[in-house]
C-alpha cells in the first residue's frame, strides 16, 4: 500500500517531524528526513494492527465493505 506522509523540518533542532494525514494520530519523527520514513514506517504499521477485541457470548463478527 502506498500512504501520503508529510515531512516537516524543525528550524530549532533540525529534526524532522512526519505524519500520515489519511491516518489521524499516525505520526512520528526522526533526526534524519530518511530516519523519519523509517519511523513512520513503523507508525503506519503499528496504526493499522487490529486490537483484540474480547466478545461476549453470542455476539457476532461481520464485515461491512463501502
Amino acid at each position: 500500500m502506498k500512504w501520503r506522509v508529510i515531512l516537516e523540518p524543525d528550524p530549532e533542532t533540525g529534526d524532522w517531524a512526519v505524519w500520515c494525514p489519511e491516518l489521524p494520530g499516525c505520526a512520528s519523527a526522526g533526526e534524519t528526513e530518511a530516519e523519519a520514513l523509517i519511523n513512520i514506517r513503523e507508525a503506519i504499521e503499528l496504526y493499522l494492527q487490529p486490537d483484540p477485541v474480547e466478545l461476549q457470548p453470542g455476539a457476532v463478527t461481520r464485515e461491512v465493505v463501502m
